[in-house]
């Protein structure tokens, strides 16, 4: 796991430390013992670490040569022995916190690469790397550390927080973005959101006067669009994370922490209060409010306002319980209908 041509590569590091940096917690006994890489239960290896979050791969653990596991209390006495247990209440985050560890993010190379074309008045920190073919419009701001991949561009007077990672050829305008924002490869913030009036001789689009705020820690995923607000703003809340093709439309309010999976599509002017989780290629209607913590399932159709901490699916979306009772409604039904009466045999 984390082949070294791709991925930079750290450590070792003791069991000791691994618990210092994740919470966890290890026998003082096992603290020493020194790990080099991480990997699946199924493929670790004794001088590996690895989690259990899933009672459903215990016999997996039963079976694993890994030299230290990360483990939730419930299952510490199924650890093998010669096995060093790390346990935490929340496994999966701690794997992700030690993956860190050993696989840590590229390191920034500051400076300008000659290619780039970069406006006399942007302000670039002179700890930000601009990769190759960057093109940085007037008066921009790109704060300290940042990352500008090959053939991004950044818009006039678009400001970028310090730490972002911008993926390449990615386009950025009328965007104010935090600190530690990542955009993945292919990601267009801030163009024209799509507003129209219909006219005596056509469709006349109406000036997308607004901009897009994003807050600190939010990441956007490859080929994912969001428009700029018409006459108020777009904004993404901190924390946030949003997948691959994903398109939010104009004057659209994300809350913190909210998690968007793939292709799903959001209209002008809803709000998502924050924690809202929503599946993948679930539409969204316009001009509607999404209450804090609800969860939408996937390829569901919300049409009204949703009260906090539902959970919906089907199209058009409903309660769970009440749309399986329908389902399973009309399973019954078909399977009646397609029995012939007593005494008697279909024709057909």
């Amino acid at each position: 796991m984390g082949d070294a041509r791709f991925f930079a590569q750290a450590g070792p590091h003791l069991a000791a430390s691994i618990a210092k940096a994740t919470g966890a917690t290890v026998a003082p006994d096992d603290a020493n013992r020194l790990l080099h890489g991480v990997a699946p239960l199924q493929t670790a290896t004794s001088r590996d670490l690895s989690f259990l979050d899933n009672r459903r791969y215990v016999d997996a653990l039963a079976a694993s040569a890994a030299g230290a596991v990360l483990v939730h209390p419930a299952l510490r006495d199924r650890v093998p022995p010669g096995c060093v247990a790390l346990v935490t209440s929340a496994p999966y985050l701690a794997w992700a916190q030690a993956t860190a560890l050993f696989h840590p993010r590229p390191t920034v190379n500051p400076g300008t690469h000659p290619s780039a074309i970069v406006a006399p008045t942007a302000r670039i920190d002179p700890t930000a790397e601009i990769g190759p073919l960057v093109v940085i419009g007037p008066d921009a701001e790109i704060g300290p550390g940042c990352q500008i991949a090959a053939g991004a561009v950044i818009g006039a007077s678009c400001v970028i927080g310090a730490d972002c990672r911008i993926g390449a050829q990615s386009t950025i305008s009328h965007a104010l973005l935090g600190a530690r924002v990542v955009l993945y490869p292919g990601v267009r913030i801030g163009q024209d959101g799509f507003g129209f009036a219909p006219g005596p001789t056509g469709m006349v689009s109406v000036p997308q006067l607004g901009l897009v705020r994003i807050g600190d820690d939010v990441e956007i995923g490859a080929n994912t669009t969001i428009d700029r607000g018409s006459a108020q703003d777009t904004v993404i809340g901190a924390g946030t994370r949003i997948d691959n093709l994903v398109q939010i439309g104009h004057n659209v309010r994300i809350g913190q922490h909210c998690v968007i999976v793939a292709q799903v599509g959001i209209s002008g002017s809803t709000v998502l209060e924050d924690f809202v989780v929503i599946g993948g290629q679930a539409g969204i209607a316009g001009h509607l409010t999404i209450g804090r913590k609800t969860r939408i399932g996937a390829q569901s159709g919300v049409m009204a306002n949703v009260p906090a901490g539902q959970e919906l699916v089907g199209s058009p979306a409903q309660k769970v319980r009440s749309f399986f009772r329908q389902v399973a409604l009309l399973k019954r039904w078909a399977e009646a209908g397609a029995r012939p009466p007593p005494n008697q045999t279909r024709s057909d």
